[in-house]
């Protein structure tokens, strides 16, 4: 799937998470010294922690993944460049969230889809890539039926700044101006918002 959206002034491509597009992942992540500290966008798989990944290291893991359909990301681009992406998928591949046991406590619907993971390229941070990734990812879950869509941003104070680098779900702020509505707190400074994305017609 592919599909244009606008933001800062500029047009960029979304493109899904494949074995197609994978060399423009690994290169934006690789850019990032493998994003987080090197956990390549894997945390959020691991519940528990799957023998493989200890064996194969989070970069090959994550390929993995991939090529098994069993990861699934929109990727911004910007040009041929991957400039940001947003991971997103069902709760049996994305099983593990920060303050899981409390989610769980909580939970009184479960969600079709879950956004767990947003990471723009250093030099595109604080200029609306986020929103566009965001934007990608719920276009692609429509293209796969829509359902109840699940975020968990960081939920900030009014007047608070943060460095955008340790925002990997981004703010409830954002959230809300894509129609998101808070749903309940979870943990400390974060909170669980949704969104029921329709099938696209």
């Amino acid at each position: 799937m592919s599909a244009a959206s606008e933001a800062a002034g500029g047009e960029y491509r979304i493109d899904a998470l494949s074995p197609d597009t994978w060399d423009a992942f690994a290169d934006l992540a690789e850019r990032h010294n493998g994003v987080w500290g090197g956990c390549w966008c894997t945390y959020f798989h691991c519940y528990p922690d799957p023998p493989e990944r200890r064996e194969l290291g989070n970069r090959a893991f994550k390929q993995r993944l991939v090529e098994e359909g069993r990861a699934h990301a929109a990727l911004v681009f910007d040009g041929d460049v991957a400039i940001a992406w947003c991971e997103y998928g069902p709760v049996a591949e994305l099983p593990n969230i920060q303050h899981r046991k409390q989610w769980e406590a909580t939970t009184v619907r479960m969600p079709d889809f879950r956004l767990t993971c947003l990471f723009v390229d250093r030099r595109y941070r604080r200029a609306g890539v986020a929103a566009v990734a965001v934007q990608g990812a719920l276009a692609l879950i429509a293209s796969e039926g829509g359902g109840l869509v699940e975020s968990y941003p960081h939920d900030l104070p009014p007047g608070k700044k943060t460095s955008a680098s340790f925002l990997y779900n981004a703010t409830r702020t954002m959230y809300e101006r894509l129609g998101f509505t808070y749903d309940r707190p979870k943990g400390q400074g974060n909170c669980v918002m949704t969104l029921s994305v329709p099938p696209a017609g």
